[in-house]
């Protein structure tokens, strides 16, 4: 009796039974189940990365088209907080939403103290203790998002930072969330990101989206692209429609050329 009580006992802490109903309750392998879960919202959402290079930080947003009905609309996902910081989510579109608000309120907040934009990582830090404010609360439950902030200045040059479910903030040079975030985070590991302009950065977004892009999970999708940096002047913009056309038809002619390799090789095994 006592062994299957230890067994059930293992089994119910493994999973999280009885000890998920809220994010104040430790499991006891201390694990906090509800952050967990809302980490999970976040591996289910499209795929969402931000490289930062020598003059800028540029982000690249695939959007699951879940209805023909609904109109192609970039700013679910594409945010700006301020001039000049921008941000993207991935995870429950609401939940970003709401992070988003609060960031802008943090910006109004400290150039009206201040006089001056507020720097990137302080606007991190804020917000980090605004995801974790929903961690500890038996009120909420923790943020379903995942969040890129980046900026570029003459003085500091470019900095991206992401904040997880959990509150935690690291700084990066390049980072991706969601479904296809191990093969991403592999493609960007390949690249010189200190060496390359946001010009070269947009096409390399560009086709890292469509390289680990699911076809047979998510046929259609849309690719949205944002970028700061020199180019811009410092402020936060969509990127143009001419560049943007550019660096998506070398994301497909690089898809299918892959595609063709794949079948040469297929057809040389056979023989």
């Amino acid at each position: 009796v006592e062994l299957n009580l230890r067994a059930c006992y293992s089994i119910m802490s493994s999973i999280g039974t009885g000890y998920d109903l809220d994010s104040t309750t430790w499991s006891p392998a201390g694990r906090v189940f509800q952050i967990e879960y809302a980490g999970k919202a976040v591996d289910n959402s499209g795929t969402v990365i931000a490289l930062r290079g020598k003059d800028g930080v540029v982000f690249a947003v695939e959007y699951a088209v879940t209805s023909k009905l609904h109109e192609k609309e970039p700013y679910h996902r594409i945010f700006n907080i301020d001039k000049h910081v921008g941000m993207v989510s991935a995870g429950l579109i609401a939940d970003g939403r709401m992070v988003a608000n609060e960031g802008r309120t943090e910006a109004h907040k400290y150039e009206s103290l201040y006089g001056a934009p507020i720097p990137v990582k302080v606007l991190t830090e804020r917000l980090s203790g605004f995801f974790h404010q929903y961690c500890v609360t038996y009120m909420g439950r923790p943020i379903g998002a995942s969040v890129m902030l980046g900026e570029w200045s003459e003085a500091d040059g470019p900095n991206l930072y992401m904040i997880d479910p959990s509150g935690t903030s690291w700084g990066y040079f390049g980072c991706a969330v969601g479904k296809g975030k191990q093969n991403a985070r592999s493609e960007i590991e390949k690249l010189k990101l200190s060496e390359l302009s946001c010009k070269e950065l947009v096409k390399e977004a560009a086709r890292i989206i469509y390289s680990v892009h699911d076809e047979a999970k998510d046929k259609d999708f849309h690719l949205f692209m944002s970028w700061v940096g020199a180019d811009t002047g410092g402020r936060h913009e969509m990127v143009p429609e001419e560049l943007f056309a550019e660096a998506e038809q070398l994301a497909k002619q690089s898809l299918e050329d892959d595609d063709d390799d794949d079948d040469d090789e297929d057809d040389a095994m056979a023989q």
